[in-house]
């Protein structure tokens, strides 16, 4: 499994996992068959409304299907029903929720993308029989590029994640404080909730290698912007900037 380093605020490293290919189709297939059972039933409910004919009701129910994806990702952070099964959503290239026109970039690639929309224009007689080999073309840009990226990915600037591999970045920064806490860092205020965040998962990445290393460079970063000086380690530094963050914020 692949994974990117991403730098946050005040140049802190992320380690987040690229969501392999074998999710990206597991989650295609479960997309795919949510939408197939969704067109069953509209097709029936606009055969049973026109006596087997078709009508305009399918017509209308078709635009959902068209915007499932799209849609989705806008509304569920990223994810459609799917990627959600699976544990994979959308983020952008810099770790943060990509716009609304980044979804709409990777939705409107989604026809180049999957091997079912040139075989589409193939059938509608849009492409000659010589261009069958671009069918191929979105899986072996995902399975090819660094990023597991597909086209609409590359030119929308986005990377689906694998969040049951993500460092806990998205836990919640918040942790009791003893009543009788004094903080030493009140600078650690310049940061903000995201900067503590990633702090955070670090922390626990830190902890789990036992990387005292990463520590020193991490605590080095951040001593550099804050323009404070400790005389506490690395890791005890780190963590007591956690604690006076929870302090002040709790205040």
């Amino acid at each position: 499994m692949a994974i990117l380093k991403l730098d946050t605020g005040f140049n802190l490293e992320v380690e987040i996992a690229v969501a392999p290919f074998a999710k990206r189709l597991l989650a295609w297939i479960i997309d795919g068959a949510a939408c197939v059972i969704y067109l069953f039933i509209m097709g029936a409910v606009a055969g049973f409304a026109a006596g087997g004919s078709f009508s305009w009701v399918y017509s209308i129910a078709l635009l959902p299907y068209l915007l499932y994806h799209l849609l989705s990702e806008i509304f569920f952070n990223g994810a459609s029903l799917g990627k959600m099964a699976i544990g994979i959503r959308v983020i952008a290239e810099d770790g943060g929720t990509p716009s609304i026109n980044q979804y709409l970039i990777r939705w409107l690639f989604r026809l180049v993308d999957s091997p079912f929309g040139f075989m589409l224009m193939a059938f509608a007689q849009l492409l000659p029989w010589w261009c069958f080999p671009l069918i191929f073309t979105g899986i072996l840009v995902t399975l090819l590029t660094p990023k597991s990226q597909r086209i609409g990915d590359l030119l929308a600037g986005t990377i689906l994640i694998d969040t049951r591999n993500v460092t806990s970045i998205h836990d919640t920064i918040f942790q009791e404080v003893e009543v009788t806490y004094k903080p030493r860092y009140p600078e650690v205020m310049k940061m903000t909730d995201k900067d503590i965040n990633t702090l955070k998962g670090i922390l626990g990445t830190i902890n789990s290698r036992n990387d005292m290393a990463m520590a020193m460079r991490i605590a080095d970063r951040i001593k550099a912007k804050l323009n404070l000086q400790s005389d506490e380690d690395s890791y005890q530094f780190l963590h007591t900037l956690l604690k006076d963050y929870n302090y002040y914020s709790s205040r």
